[in-house]
């Protein structure tokens, strides 16, 4: 696969979780002002776990396949993380976000945290992607044609030389600094 195309869908996965990301920022924001109900935030919240968990485990997965190691190491942590706090959900409750739990011992205030720290995350990673999708650009060929546009058009070349623009009749300008 070419680097272009990894690191473009590799931009393209880490804006989707952004977008995951602050939704999840938002719907915590309303919970917390209650506009929403705990059941009714905690299920959205629990509907976008498993595609959010998918959507960052398909960046090291591409980018194994491609041989990019250092980037596979960094996002080791986060994955690892992430797939912890799936598989770490106590029995009896709904998912990572429950119901019942939300509002006690400041569990809202750590998912907040939590959420805050991994659009961090997702944000310098959408930078540095973005920083290696431009290196992979400048590294391509460049395909130049091999006809000019003298001989294509079957015209003599206008060369027009560059003329200054003419001088304003400003007086000069005293400038204390």
């Amino acid at each position: 696969m070419g680097d272009i195309l990894l690191f473009s869908l590799a931009l393209v996965d880490t804006g989707v979780l952004i977008f995951i990301l602050v939704f999840f920022i938002i719907t915590l924001s309303d919970l917390e002002c209650d506009y929403l109900n705990a059941q009714e935030c905690c299920g959205r919240l629990n509907f976008w776990n498993i595609p959010k968990l998918w959507a960052q485990l398909t960046i090291p997965i591409l980018l194994t396949l491609s041989g990019h190691w250092w980037l596979v190491l960094l996002n080791l942590p986060i994955c690892i993380w992430l797939i912890r706090k799936f598989h770490c959900v106590r029995r009896g409750n709904l998912g990572e976000y429950d119901p019942a739990e939300i509002h006690n011992a400041g569990q809202l205030r750590r998912h907040m945290i939590y959420v805050s720290l991994h659009l961090a995350w997702q944000m310098v990673s959408f930078f540095m992607y973005l920083y290696c999708l431009l290196d992979a650009v400048m590294q391509e060929d460049v395909i130049l044609p091999t006809d000019d546009d003298v001989t294509v058009l079957n015209k003599p070349v206008q060369s027009k030389y560059y003329e200054p623009p003419s001088k304003h009749d400003h007086p000069p300008r005293d400038y204390d600094f």
